[in-house]
């Protein structure tokens, strides 16, 4: 069967995995039905599950139901309409509005469990740690309303096609403010500078960010070549979560799953542009470094004018899943100043680059001219940002000689060009 093959490539020897045991009687069973988040967590979505789950009740085995709103005022007007009650009157549990299932800091599957989940889309090791010990538990993407129904089927697996006969209603959604305004201080845009914001051990500030130079040195420091990277794989979830906000400590695990190399190469360029900005010497015990400014300044004799040093990655689709900006922040604050792909997996990821004043380069499909470890140097990029042009000439270092190609940035509003060239959008928000 395919998914056993598929399994077989993912998980080897470590661990058995089938999903024959989870048939009764011919039906599939599931142990746990998680609706949870931006994506499932919605008002409609429900409302709908509480109409499908009226008057019914999810059974008293294995099978558990939780639901998490994907905000505190839908979960109000949940209360208010009456559908929380319905639901919790059924055996579900409702739980607060929380990002957990979606990067497996809650109701991660036990294992051998099979877990059907609307919520954001599950890649390996989104539902929890990574695989040890010979653990493995399934993890299936649904509609809201097929685990409604499942839930009404007491955990047999049923689409919502087979249970719902259009008693499904509409509810009207009408948010409520007083949430916040009780709870959220608002200056009225005039700050109270005699109130310090309390810091936690764990919890420290963003770093100084520079704004975008006129000419970039980048070094490529990874290379991938999977056919989609995820946000994921970019900043693991997991272990990570104590380190939410602790942007330093969250960047050491940056690509940790997909490259160990990474973060030590970014290090190594984020310390150049450190001391630059400290006056030292650049290329004192840095041979390739000086190597490859020798060769841009034999065409460019004043590249060092106005210049910055940072890292970049090369990925041919990054970017696939959930919303996480740290996939973004985590490479600015290790030095990185943009990213090069054939195309972005999502418009979000794309536009998280641009707030953290990364570069979202494009360059065509088969067309590589760079590798691991080469250094790219762009001449004019500030220029070419605000003048808004279209092919931006590039070059790669190699053998001592410059090598041109082009790369494109794709369509940018305004406003994300002047978030790029003040270097994030903290620094532009600042200006």
């Amino acid at each position: 069967m395919k998914w056993r093959r598929g399994a077989k490539v993912s998980l080897g020897d470590k661990v058995h995995f089938s999903l024959q045991d989870k048939i009764r009687d011919g039906k599939l069973y599931v142990e746990q039905g998680v609706i949870a988040g931006c994506a499932g967590g919605g008002f409609e979505n429900i409302c709908a599950a509480a109409d499908i789950l009226k008057g019914k009740y999810i059974g008293a085995d294995e099978f558990t139901l939780n639901i998490y709103p994907a905000s505190t005022p839908i979960y109000m007007e949940l209360m208010k309409n009456g559908c929380a009650a319905t639901l919790l009157e059924t055996g579900a549990v409702l739980k607060t509005a929380f990002c957990g299932p979606c990067f497996g800091a809650g109701d991660t599957p036990a294992n051998n469990a099979f877990s059907i989940r609307h919520s954001t889309r599950n890649f390996p090791n989104r539902e929890g740690s990574k695989l040890q010990n010979g653990q493995i538990a399934s993890v299936a993407l649904m509609d809201a309303r097929s685990i409604a129904a499942t839930a009404a089927n007491k955990g047999y697996l049923t689409s919502a096609t087979e249970l719902v006969d259009g008693d499904v209603g509409t509810y009207a959604y009408h948010f409520d403010q007083n949430i916040y305004k009780n709870r959220v201080f608002d200056s009225k845009g005039v700050p109270d500078e005699s109130v310090e914001i309390k810091f936690g051990p764990n919890i420290k500030d963003w770093p100084e960010m520079n704004e975008l130079p006129d000419n970039l040195m980048l070094r490529v420091v990874s290379e991938i070549h999977d056919p989609v990277t995820t946000t994921d794989e970019l900043i693991p979830s997991g272990e990570t979560s104590s380190y939410r906000s602790n942007p330093l400590g969250l960047a050491e695990f940056t690509l940790s799953r997909r490259d160990p190399e990474y973060v030590g190469r970014a290090k190594d360029m984020r310390a150049v542009q450190e001391d630059l900005k400290a006056g030292k010497n650049l290329y004192e015990d840095r041979p390739g470094l000086k190597n490859a400014m020798d060769a841009v300044k034999a065409v460019y004799p004043d590249a060092e004018t106005s210049i910055g040093f940072g890292s970049t990655i090369f990925a041919v689709k990054p970017g696939d899943g959930s919303a996480r900006e740290q996939a973004a922040s985590c490479q600015k604050v290790l030095g990185g100043w943009a990213n090069i792909a054939n195309e972005y997996a999502t418009k979000r990821y794309r536009s998280n680059l641009m707030n953290w004043g990364m570069l979202p380069f494009l360059i065509k499909e088969g067309e590589l001219p760079f590798k691991n470890l080469d250094y790219i140097y762009i001449p004019g990029i500030k220029k070419a940002i605000e003048e808004k042009t279209d092919v931006i000439k590039s070059y790669v270092v190699q053998a001592g000689k410059l090598k041109e190609f082009d790369l494109t940035v794709g369509d940018m509003t305004d406003e994300e060009r002047k978030i790029i060239l003040a270097g994030c959008l903290i620094n532009y928000n600042r200006i």
